[in-house]
């Protein structure tokens, strides 16, 4: 439900008898929690959102957010916990067991098929059809997804455990799991199990007949060919096409036949992309230049369409390490120009490997804003001031054929004055008082759609940066649904190229309006990609002069 991304509809804070209705709803949702327990995971003074939201799939959810972190979810009338919950309690749902290579399939929307489970001495857990379960990986109690069983356990054993057994509606490392704080899941021992039967005189463990072959084929050993049938099965993919899809959105290598690792695949990415920035993006005047930066500004937007560049996937798990690496290799020179903030202070333009790389062709849709599962090419407005005739000016517009109300251009505006003047003999012609005393409107045209003519004038896009109680910066953006972009897709591209968490939420003061708000002072990544990648002019953004100022080596 949440491997693509979300848009978000409203966030406000819990009122106190939401806050109550909350708790006497989590306590009949899951009896086995105590008093204790529900106060503990509904707090009474903690700071509680909701956050009312629709899936990719148009779902309507609401979420329920404590400490930055979503607790549970509300769909149709159910609530659910998330993985983050779970984590604090464990036991809170029956858990079924699978293997660490499904997990990476499941975020990306697949379901949890029968063959995928690993069945434990001790048997299933005895659940009915469309009971709430929890899904854990080999070795470790922490559940890592939440869905809904598709069949009873006594039919998944009657089944030879064949078909599909659960439909999957959360998972750590999805876009759910990412609006928290991103943690990983602890290390929980595994409950202690019931000794299997052993066969005294073959000294061997029997399992259930039934069970016996899909137990030899979820081994992890075996034929390549027989193993990606089996993870296939296991995780409920309908193609290999299908799995080459998920594949290439998630920034993996689209070729099947790959027998790369996906670590070093990226590996390749990440160099390719470093490349490509400093032959193409970063000049001599830019250094300088943060190594945030240029991992946010440069490196993102060198990344190819339909991949994702994500440093913790690589070898090298952090930027610093990977840039020293580079330095090694005596393409750059990094150096700490602040206590705890680098900077790339030099590059060797004439390096072999930068010299060498061969630039790819751009794509024609690279300019684009990703809305959930879709793309759609962002192109300005044409926006045009207007002013519309008072009621105390309708005697000087009347001859002309206008009245009160009439909209004009500033070329209508003074051609009618000009005229006014000579026909009534008058003098100072070009006198722009008139013009002031008009009232302002604007007019917007979006490309293949008819122009809108509004009173008053536009809102500029509106930069702020705003100091919270843990004396840490945010960046504030409002008024972008006046130029035509959806905030929340802002906020998805920032998250991205900022490397920093953001939020969406009601802008305060104004109707239906929402304001994206990032961590940091990101209103150099806000400029560039206002300014170049949408190509909004100038004029129309107020407060990018509080953009930091580049660093200077001592």
């Amino acid at each position: 439900m949440f491997g693509k991304a979300f848009r978000v509809k409203s966030n406000t804070a819990i009122k106190g008898s939401d806050r109550r209705k909350l708790r006497a709803d989590v306590a009949a949702a899951f009896p086995t929690l105590g008093t204790d327990q529900v106060s503990a995971l509904v707090p009474g003074k903690e700071e509680l959102n909701i956050v009312k939201l629709y899936a990719h799939r148009g779902d309507a959810v609401t979420v329920y957010v404590c400490g930055g972190n979503p607790i549970l979810f509300e769909l149709e009338k159910n609530l659910y916990p998330t993985v983050y919950t779970l984590w604090s309690y464990p036991d809170l749902l029956p858990t079924f067991t699978t293997w660490p290579l499904v997990l990476e399939k499941l975020v990306g929307g697949a379901d949890l098929m029968l063959p995928g489970l690993v069945v434990p001495p001790a048997g299933l857990p005895q659940v009915q059809k469309g009971d709430l379960c929890a899904i854990a990986l080999v070795g470790n109690r922490a559940p890592v997804a939440v869905g809904v069983a598709a069949m009873s356990t006594a039919e998944m054993l009657t089944s030879g455990l064949k078909g599909r057994g659960f439909s999957v509606l959360h998972t750590c490392q999805d876009h759910l799991w990412r609006s928290g704080d991103k943690s990983s899941p602890p290390s929980l021992a595994p409950p202690a199990l019931d000794a299997p039967d052993v066969d005294e005189e073959k000294g061997s463990v029997q399992a259930d007949p039934a069970l016996q072959g899909d137990m030899r084929r979820l081994t992890l050993e075996g034929e390549d060919e027989e193993n990606g049938e089996v993870r296939q099965q296991m995780c409920g993919e309908k193609s290999v096409s299908e799995a080459t899809e998920d594949a290439s959105v998630r920034g993996l290598n689209p070729d099947p036949t790959d027998s790369k690792t996906l670590q070093e695949q990226m590996d390749e990415l990440l160099q390719r992309c470093f490349l490509h920035a400093l032959k193409c993006q970063v000049k001599k005047a830019d250094l300088p230049l943060l190594t945030s930066t240029f991992l946010g500004s440069h490196m993102f937007s060198c990344c190819p369409e339909g991949r994702q560049l994500d440093i913790k996937k690589s070898s090298y798990k952090k930027l610093s390490k990977f840039l020293q690496h580079m330095q090694q290799e005596q393409m750059i020179q990094v150096e700490e120009l602040r206590r705890g903030v680098e900077s790339i202070v030099a590059v060797d333009w004439r390096h072999p490997r930068i010299t060498s790389f061969v630039i790819p062709e751009p794509s024609p849709t690279s300019q684009t804003i990703q809305e959930g599962s879709r793309e759609q090419p962002y192109h300005p407005p044409d926006i045009k001031p207007l002013y519309c005739v008072p009621a105390s000016m309708t005697l000087l517009f009347q001859e002309s054929g206008h009245k009160k109300g009439s909209v004009l251009e500033g070329r209508e505006v003074r051609t009618i004055i000009v005229n006014y003047a000579k026909k009534n003999d008058l003098v100072d012609a070009n006198n722009k008082k008139c013009l002031e005393r008009l009232q302002p409107a604007y007019e917007v045209t979006f490309p293949g759609q008819e122009p809108i003519v509004k009173k008053g004038k536009i809102c500029p896009i509106d930069i702020t940066l705003a100091q919270r109680a843990s004396n840490k910066k945010v960046t504030v953006v409002r008024n972008l649904e006046a130029y035509g972009l959806d905030p929340c897709s802002v906020a998805a591209v920032l998250q991205q190229r900022c490397q920093a968490s953001t939020t969406v939420s009601p802008a305060p003061g104004a109707k239906d309006s929402l304001q994206v708000q990032v961590q940091g002072n990101q209103i150099h990544h806000l400029s560039r990609l206002l300014l170049e990648d949408y190509q909004l002019p100038r004029k129309y953004i107020q407060g990018l002069e509080k953009a930091p100022k580049p660093s200077k080596k001592k």
